[in-house]
């Protein structure tokens, strides 16, 4: 799955500025799809959708309709009791973040693509592509949130057990005019290594201020559930380009990046995978 987390009402301007909370990518990350690598010299090839077998066409389609109806026992009867992703959440965590982002977002959609599978004795091992569109009404504001997830997912009888993301991207947006971001990290990077985050604001701002700040944050199951505070600072270029370091220890990051000027507000969050060195 992949679930986002809300987006808090910002405070009043000054020097610095802190946003009481903000975790984009927070109840995201968990509300489609996703699997652990497993390995085994059973698997087989990748293999395309249209070769798919009924059942595993089956699932995807009962997922994405019950997830479609906000049917939270409807989505967690397909998944295995002793099911687990690899961002440490189990099936009761999975159903509790699951339950607060429908709670946030009143009008959220889904859609689901196989993009490939493969067979791994008897139990099948499915790549998915999930698109999330919504709404949440929050301070007298409306935020619109755009998300894509790559996941990975094993199935035992019809059951999902295992869930892994493979690649993130989430956005929220307000008002008329929001600010057209791009945010450029890498996909992977070495544990204890440096990156560059760069958030860059497509349009010219002439004499526009513009506020903003990028973060980092270790993806867990606390995290899909945890607020955290933000201090936003007068930007003196059209975005935010920073410095940031991987943890010493393998794993998932969350790195965000919020813009606000007069015309709306923008929050960008892509996954980060540190891999050993």
């Amino acid at each position: 799955m992949t679930i986002f987390p809300s987006l808090q009402r910002p405070a009043i301007l000054s020097r610095r500025r802190r946003e009481p909370s903000l975790m984009l990518s927070v109840l995201l990350g968990v509300v489609l799809w996703g699997m652990t690598g497993v390995a085994s010299s059973r698997v087989r090839a990748q293999e395309p959708p249209e070769t798919a077998p009924p059942e595993l066409t089956t699932l995807i389609q009962g997922i994405e309709a019950a997830a479609n109806r906000q049917d939270v026992a409807g989505v967690m009867a397909f998944y295995s009791q002793e099911f687990t992703t690899t961002d440490g959440l189990d099936r009761r965590s999975y159903e509790q973040v699951l339950t607060q982002l429908w709670q946030d977002y009143s009008n959220i959609s889904y859609q689901t693509k196989l993009q490939s599978w493969q067979q791994d004795g008897s139990a099948i091992m499915a790549t998915t592509v999930t698109e999330i569109t919504g709404t949440q009404q929050f301070g007298g504001r409306e935020f619109q949130l755009s998300s894509s997830i790559t996941s990975q997912q094993r199935v035992e009888n019809q059951k999902v057990v295992q869930q892994e993301v493979l690649a993130e991207r989430n956005q929220l947006t307000s008002g008329e005019k929001p600010p057209t971001v791009t945010l450029s990290v890498p996909e992977q990077v070495k544990a204890g290594q440096e990156y560059s985050i760069d958030a860059i604001v497509e349009e010219p701002l002439g004499n526009e201020i513009m506020i903003g700040t990028a973060i980092e944050e270790r993806v867990t199951p606390r995290a899909y559930l945890t607020d955290f505070p933000l201090e936003l600072e007068f930007l003196a270029s059209g975005g935010v380009f920073k410095l940031g370091t991987a943890p010493n220890t393998p794993g998932n990051n969350w790195i965000s990046a919020i813009l606000m000027r007069p015309g709306g507000i923008t929050l960008v969050t892509q996954r980060l995978k540190i891999v050993e060195r």
